[in-house]
């Protein structure tokens, strides 16, 4: 059997045969399985399904990608979460193609997460849109799809920059596009336009020198040549790729990506701490406005969406100036969140979403242990782990708000849990900074007289709850807790995920680290208990005298055991209460006052 179909040269028997590529990939066929000739609504909808669990596989791969010295997991995993939101959407949804179209384009517009997951949405939204249109879901539509996909995140992106995702999307539309007028097939098309999305991939390291230096592909556009993989499983039956282990950069090619951000004044993650992302009601027409007053004060600027709703994404110092943006012309922001860029940890996410059963929704506001009766000033509290949330109920915290770091609890979730206090004055402690912006919105929201107490950490809310009184006003409550709060140093023990290089020396990935607000990095050890002790060394400052200590769930008895041994012989003055928090990631979190 040989022939020819637009570049390809086949060769086989009646039931297998070769193709290689103009590119020269081999690509192996089973003839007995069936090859689509059109793109209909099925799938449509088993590709999308393919390729929320295929991105699910590579998930971490993907995020061994990200460039910068803490991992973020920024993009495999705000990918992922994104596109559960779109089979979400889907799972409701009819099986005709105006209703797969629709659940795809409102799904990942609601559902969006972080930089890479807005810009996907923007492309699910741009296939979305020609798909659902009434001409033949033939390899010409399918490419119409891919290029309106391209132009869609073009436009999404205020400050366009070759070498990303945008890059890698736009030459797979332009190869699908040709392939479709030169007559090929909907197989050899999808081919021919992953060739395409591999090869500028593959150049991605050639036009950001940021890349180069950390020897990795965009991450993004690796994503999304997973669509591409799914949508030829869908088609053709290849199947899709296995996950590599390990990749990603070492320390020296992190060390030089952060020197050329410091030589050449690239925007890198020293420079722009904080992601701001907020769903948006605005009108169509000040949306271009928008977010160029977004441009004077941030980067990473994605604005999706039409019709007066619009998800936004933002890179900035300045997290009050991205809120007060949208307002100044007449929007109204909602479901807001911040998340700190330096200590946001791959990890955590999926630890959170094992524990919210895989879901991609929002914390939720629980009752702290038991209801408490009515009290002229509530305290609603945000943490993470079973153990605090019931230490803080006994300590007549009313609400407590499932939540922490990269899980950041929105404006609405907080502001039900205080509308559910019975209490008309409500103090809000946060216990994480990303949080607190958010927390400052709610006064303006509700009728009561709502506070917060800027505490950045639980150790730092155990000592404000110290001076809670519950028949105070509000106002004397926040200043007590607050004068508490600050008089207290924290630290806590997490373990890194990558190599990177610290001002206490080299840290390896697996090592265990201690960190001190404000300061980092300042323990390293190849032990728990080794990082634990030079921690609580640098801690335990004359003058300090209670230490309180949060174990979580990966510290053994045994563990808590020596650190409590190591203080006794060496701090013998200080004296220690320990309080099993339950908390994940995090074994020891420290307080000293």
């Amino acid at each position: 059997m040989t022939g020819a179909i637009w570049g390809y040269i086949w060769k086989g028997d009646d039931t297998h045969h070769t193709a290689r590529s103009w590119l020269g990939a081999p690509i192996l066929y089973d003839l007995s399985m069936p090859v689509l000739e059109q793109f209909g609504a099925d799938a449509l909808r088993e590709t999308v399904i393919t390729f929320r669990d295929t991105m699910r596989a590579h998930q971490e791969g993907i995020n061994r990608l990200n460039v910068y010295p803490v991992p973020d997991g920024d993009t495999g995993t705000n990918m992922t979460r994104t596109l559960d939101a779109v089979v979400a959407e889907l799972e409701g949804a009819d099986a005709g193609l105006e209703t797969t179209c629709e659940a795809i384009s409102h799904g990942s517009l609601m559902g969006a997460r972080g930089n890479s997951g807005v810009i996907l949405s923007q492309i699910l939204r741009g296939l979305a849109a020609t798909m659902r249109t009434n001409t033949p879901p033939t390899a010409t539509k399918v490419a119409d799809a891919l290029k309106a996909a391209s132009v869609a995140a073009y436009e999404a992106v205020l400050k366009p920059i070759e070498g990303t995702i945008l890059t890698v999307v736009r030459e797979t539309a332009d190869a699908a596009q040709r392939a479709a007028h030169d007559g090929a097939t909907l197989a050899a098309m999808l081919h021919v336009a992953r060739a395409a999305g591999r090869t500028a991939l593959a150049n991605t390291p050639e036009q950001l020198p940021v890349l180069k230096d950390a020897g990795v592909v965009d991450a993004g556009g690796a994503g999304f040549l997973l669509l591409m993989d799914s949508a030829l499983h869908v088609v053709d039956g290849e199947p899709l790729p296995e996950p590599e282990e390990g990749g990603g950069p070492s320390a020296e090619q992190l060390e030089r990506v952060m020197q050329r951000g410091a030589n050449d004044g690239m925007v890198d993650v020293s420079e722009l701490r904080y992601e701001v992302m907020f769903l948006l009601n605005i009108e169509d027409a000040k949306s271009k406005a928008f977010m160029e007053a977004w441009g004077k004060i941030g980067d990473s600027i994605v604005v999706v969406g039409g019709d007066g709703l619009y998800n936004c994404h933002v890179h900035t110092n300045d997290i009050g100036a991205a809120i007060e943006a949208p307002l100044e012309l007449g929007g109204k922001p909602f479901k807001i969140r911040v998340t700190d860029l330096f200590e946001e940890v791959a990890e955590e996410h999926a630890q959170r979403e094992a524990e919210l059963g895989v879901e991609h929704t929002a914390p939720v506001r629980r009752p702290a242990v038991k209801q408490l009766p009515p009290v002229n000033c509530a305290v609603v509290a945000v943490c993470s782990g079973d153990g605090l949330a019931e230490l803080f109920g006994q300590m007549n915290v009313q609400g407590v708000v499932t939540g922490g770091q990269t899980m950041n609890p929105s404006t609405a979730e907080l502001l039900d849990a205080v509308e559910h206090m019975n209490a008309q004055q409500v103090v809000i402690l946060p216990n994480n900074k990303n949080i607190i912006p958010v927390a400052n919105q709610i006064n303006a929201l509700t009728k009561k007289d709502v506070r917060v107490v800027p505490t950045c950490s639980m150790a730092e809310a155990l000592a404000a709850l110290v001076f809670y009184d519950p028949e105070a006003d509000a106002a004397v409550n926040a200043e007590a807790m607050t004068d508490a709060a600050e008089a207290v140093a924290t630290g806590e023990i997490t373990q890194a995920v990558r190599d990177t290089n610290t001002d206490v020396g080299p840290v390896k990935n697996g090592d265990w680290i201690g960190l001190v607000r404000g300061d980092g990095v300042v323990a390293v050890g190849g032990t728990m208990v080794a990082a634990t002790t030079q921690l609580l060394d640098t801690l335990i400052t004359p003058g300090r005298e209670l230490l309180t200590m949060i174990t979580g769930d990966l510290a053994t008895s045994r563990q808590i055991e020596e650190v409590i041994a190591y203080l006794s012989e060496n701090h013998p003055d200080v004296e220690v209460e320990v309080h099993a928090g339950g908390q994940p990631l995090y074994p020891f979190l420290f307080g000293v006052e």
